[in-house]
């Protein structure tokens, strides 16, 4: 029981902001921090269904709705996974050999192709927020981003063999931290699937197709995933997520 107390404070404090006791790293710490992951998720939705519900009383208007709806999951996180996608989008904009690109990746400095990808994902997110119809299905996105983002730490090769992704996985019991976030993946395909409407449905289409895209991506352009990888292809996720259920309540509405 204490091993997975200090696997979730370590998970909880490692990718998020929330307040939470120290705790010493090591093996036991590390070793069920993917179990917990998606349980970020379930704060980031909470909140969002949060803001959903004060935008309505207060008959605020779309840019603003959207705009707050956008900075909830980043300000849960302190944007540890957007670091990962500026990074990811340098290395990508770069067209150097795999082994320059992961070079890239492990630079602290940020490069242009980061701010531009930065500056188009947050304004592509806001946008598909100002378009959206608010449904309980949304609050579900940062749970399946967060559960296939740890299913594909604990399954697919590391590019680097060493970093804080390869720590973590190789001092963590993949049996367990593997069963677990297909069942936390499984409840919330369920959830959605048994929500009115199709827009959860459409969210885990999207989810798919960004799963599928990151697969090839990554073992193509760097031969494996790394821990920017994974905040790439979280916010990625979450981003075909939102734009499915725009496209799907868009088309309902015809």
């Amino acid at each position: 029981m204490k091993q997975l107390w200090q696997s979730f404070t370590l998970a909880t404090a490692m990718y998020s902001k929330l307040p939470m006791p120290r705790v010493e790293w090591g093996p036991d710490a590390m070793s069920h921090v993917f179990c917990f992951f998606p349980w970020i998720g379930l704060v980031a939705g909470a909140l969002e269904l949060l803001w959903f519900w004060i935008s309505a009383k207060l008959n605020l208007g779309s840019l603003l709705f959207a705009a707050v709806a956008a900075l909830i999951p980043i300000s849960i996180t302190g944007g540890i996974h957007l670091d990962g996608l500026c990074d990811t989008c340098d290395a990508l904009g770069s067209h150097q050999s795999r082994e320059r690109k992961l070079e890239i990746l492990k630079d602290s400095h940020t490069g242009a192709f980061a701010l531009i990808g930065l500056g188009a994902y947050l304004l592509l997110d806001v946008a598909l927020w100002a378009e959206t119809k608010p449904c309980l299905a949304l609050a579900f996105i940062p749970v399946v981003s967060r559960s296939l983002s740890g299913l594909c730490a604990v399954t697919m090769p590391n590019a680097r063999g060493s970093g804080l992704l390869a720590s973590f996985s190789e001092n963590s019991h993949l049996r367990h931290n593997r069963i677990v976030l297909a069942l936390w993946l499984l409840a919330a395909a369920l959830v959605l699937g048994c929500l009115p409407g199709w827009e959860g449905v459409a969210i885990l289409a999207g989810a798919l197709l960004a799963l599928a895209y990151y697969r090839h991506m990554s073992l193509k352009e760097f031969g494996g995933i790394t821990g920017d990888l994974e905040g790439w292809f979280l916010q990625i996720c979450e981003l075909a997520c939102l734009a499915a259920a725009v496209l799907c309540q868009k088309g309902m509405a015809l």
